[in-house]
């Protein structure tokens, strides 16, 4: 997929709606009423660095007129029912009012008279977020690999850039998947991500170099999945997973991604060698996690004892008595040697599943989703966000953030005071990116869905976004040196 500037029509458009230049209503009636708005911004908080919040107002009117107010700046008006704000006079609205609230007060015209609806706000958070986000857009599509890119997007505007396009190397009859994307420590310098199918492998970049690497070592399942990069060491956590889709022939739910097996190894890049963490048996084991500091590995596993026979079948019927647990197991850095597994939270004691634990920066909350069964819950309407405070031991749903429909995978600024993770709330078949504040008192505020310059965007963009990762800094690496690696020799891991 190419991420191509906005077309001449939509620059029309833009101009034709109006910025900053339209006088607020005298005399306006108040409705008593409120107006419905996509995205749905009233209540939320955002970082005060964030781009424009621009929405189109749904409902018909004659005209439309939406005035932002702050404490302190003047009110910033813009047009609608496209509502959308000028670059520079948002940030300064913005940064003028940090840790204050902002009011969005919308007119409409109906019949030559004007009402006011009711008063919208929005809190301006005294943190900024991290300026960079990458994530994976992927058609929902399920047999074969499509149209699909990593990008990346600077959060204090709309600009987005292709970090790697499988159209680069793609062939319609052996089709370029392309996942995974992880960095270390929310740098760029060290980063990664899979390719499958044609050119297949794991492409990792350290400082500049780049390499191909086939990480199914001799007697390994398969070759790496689920990443986690060391936050300080030059090491790679992965799971190995032989994996399986199942499909639903009626309800909404539509598929199933099973494991029949999975374990964890640890790789090092620079001696080539990928060495067993955990490969029980009698369990599933993926997902691994690093500890802030680095002497904790967590990651998710599955009892599968009573379900052993069933396991060349992928276990069939029975993949609903999937239940994962959170687990974690002691690393030295010094000496890169494991300690003694352990369970964390005993998801299946209360008959449910856990998965994709992600420690806060600061090593005090650990983030997860949790629902019915099963490890991979993007497909799961029942799948929420779950917060474990690793100081007490007390775990809570974040009632703010969650919604009716699916919420996945998730990840942490660099400083904790942001999340970010992908939702089907909407339309239930794409998932979008909503960010939320985590203030310093441990609670969740109401999320906003990522804004885009052209509200319609949403709408018109039939991709998912997947696997949202915040970074302090850009890529720097060009598509073109990707594409060289990718089609060049893998390099076979070593035991």
């Amino acid at each position: 997929m190419t991420i191509k500037p906005l077309t001449l029509i939509a620059v029309l458009l833009i101009l034709l709606s109006g910025t900053a230049c339209s006088e607020v209503p005298e005399n306006a009636q108040p409705s008593g009423t409120p107006v419905s708005i996509f995205p749905d911004y009233d209540g939320a908080a955002i970082p005060w660095n964030i781009a424009p919040l621009n929405f189109r107002i749904e409902e018909d009117a004659k005209a439309w007129i939406c005035a932002v107010r702050g404490a302190d700046g003047k009110p910033l008006v813009a047009k609608g029912p496209s509502v959308r704000f000028p670059m520079k006079a948002w940030r300064k609205m913005l940064e003028a009012n940090r840790g204050e609230e902002i009011k969005i007060d919308i007119y409409g015209k109906r019949g030559g008279k004007w009402s006011a609806y009711q008063t919208m706000t929005l809190f301006v958070a005294p943190d900024a977020v991290d300026r960079y986000l990458s994530y994976r857009l992927i058609e929902p599509t399920y047999g074969m690999a499509g149209e699909m890119c990593i990008a990346q997007r600077d959060l204090t505007s709309f600009s987005e850039k292709e970090i790697y396009n499988n159209q680069m190397d793609y062939d319609k009859l052996d089709g370029q998947c392309i996942n995974c994307h992880s960095f270390q420590d929310w740098k760029t310098d060290r980063m990664q991500f899979h390719v499958r199918q044609k050119d297949g492998g794991t492409v990792i970049a350290r400082n500049g170099h780049i390499s191909k690497v086939n990480l199914k070592a001799e007697g390994f399942l398969s070759p790496g999945v689920y990443p986690s990069w060391h936050p300080t060491e030059d090491l790679i956590a992965y799971s190995l997973n032989s994996t399986r889709q199942y499909f639903y022939s009626k309800g909404i739910d539509k598929t199933e991604v099973i494991d029949s097996d999975s374990d964890l190894i640890l790789y090092d890049p620079a001696a080539n060698r990928a060495t067993v963490v955990a490969a029980d048996t009698s369990a599933l084991e993926t997902f691994p996690s690093w500890s802030p500091d680095g002497k904790t590995l967590y990651y998710v596993s599955a009892d599968i004892t009573a379900l052993a026979p069933m396991r060349q079948y992928y276990y069939g019927p029975h993949y609903d008595e999937l239940k994962y647990n959170l687990m974690r197991i002691p690393f030295d850095p010094a000496t890169r040697t494991f300690g003694e597994k352990e369970t964390f939270f005993d998801a299946a004691a209360l008959d449910r599943s856990a998965t994709f634990p992600r420690v806060s920066p600061d090593g005090r909350y650990l983030l997860f989703t949790m629902a019915g069964f099963g490890q991979f819950h993007i497909w799961h309407r029942d799948a929420d966000l779950f917060l474990s405070d690793l100081a007490t031991g007390e775990w809570r749903r974040l009632e703010n953030v969650n919604s009716e429909e699916t919420e996945s995978y998730h990840c942490w600024s660099s400083d904790g005071r942001w999340i970010v993770f992908s939702s089907r709330r909407g339309d239930r078949t794409y998932t979008r990116l909503y960010l939320a504040w985590f203030d310093g008192e441990g609670h969740a505020h109401k999320p906003f869905l990522l804004p885009q310059r052209n509200p319609e965007r949403h709408d018109g963009l039939f991709k998912s976004y997947n696997i949202p990762e915040f970074t302090k800094e850009p890529v720097t690496i060009s598509p073109k040196r990707f594409l060289k690696a990718v089609r060049g020799e893998a390099i076979q891991a070593q035991r």
